[in-house]
């Protein structure tokens, strides 16, 4: 499994919990944090053309048989137990990788959302893209918890 991200963090608070989550769910799975770079001088580009050209790097780095997840905020939501079953039926599939994307500050561009294979969102409410990488990553690690009953989630 990858989590994919546009950019690097920058704030050291979100890293080390970031650091924190990712070395906790290496021990469960096999998972990658990989940064796509920002589009050089992408501050100076039309919200429409960044998030196109970010999409562009995106899809330069999927192969056809990966299993692309957006976090978006029209996605499914899903309760911490359900989100642990779907993981595990993900496993089951001969996906070559599954790979979460969190977007840029303006999301996805048309031809990223047309590619995914699933949407999930983290909450109703709106959080910047630098706060959901510490979110997901915090309940990827619950899930693996949940699937191995260990006393971490408590419903």
């Amino acid at each position: 499994m990858e989590l994919w991200q546009i950019g690097k963090t920058a704030f050291p608070f979100l890293e080390a919990g970031i650091a924190e989550y990712e070395k906790r769910l290496k021990r469960y799975i096999p998972f990658e944090l990989i940064t796509i770079p920002d589009i050089r001088k992408g501050g100076k580009l039309p919200m429409e053309q960044l998030m196109e050209k970010e999409g562009q790097a995106v899809l330069a780095r999927l192969d056809t048989s990966d299993y692309l997840i957006l976090l978006d905020e029209q996605g499914k939501q899903y309760r911490s137990i359900d989100f642990a079953q779907y993981l595990e039926a993900l496993q089951h599939q001969s996906h070559r990788k599954v790979v979460l994307l969190i977007g840029g500050a303006y999301g996805f561009s048309g031809e990223v959302r047309h590619r995914a294979n699933h949407l999930i969102s983290l909450s109703k409410m709106t959080f910047s893209h630098q706060m959901v990488r510490l979110f997901i990553l915090e309940q990827l690690y619950r899930a693996q918890t949940i699937l191995r009953n260990e006393p971490y989630h408590h419903e």
